[in-house]
């Protein structure tokens, strides 16, 4: 069993090194991209929220 278990930790060590790791640039960038998008996701989600809500309101009362 303890075989099995370190040729796993082995074999997982070298698949790491083959992995074509993102430099820090291309890292920013994309966290800054996915900020941007999850902000602007959220601002349209409310504006159609609240859009929504005022015609219901309307419709009710």
């Amino acid at each position: 069993m303890f075989e099995k278990i370190g040729n796993f930790i082995q074999e997982s060590r070298q698949e790491l090194k083959k992995v074509n790791w993102p430099t820090r640039e291309e890292t920013v960038r994309y966290t800054l991209f996915v900020i941007s998008l999850s902000i602007g996701l959220s601002l349209f989600l409310g504006i159609v929220d609240f859009v929504f809500l005022q015609a219901l309101q309307r419709i009710v009362l």
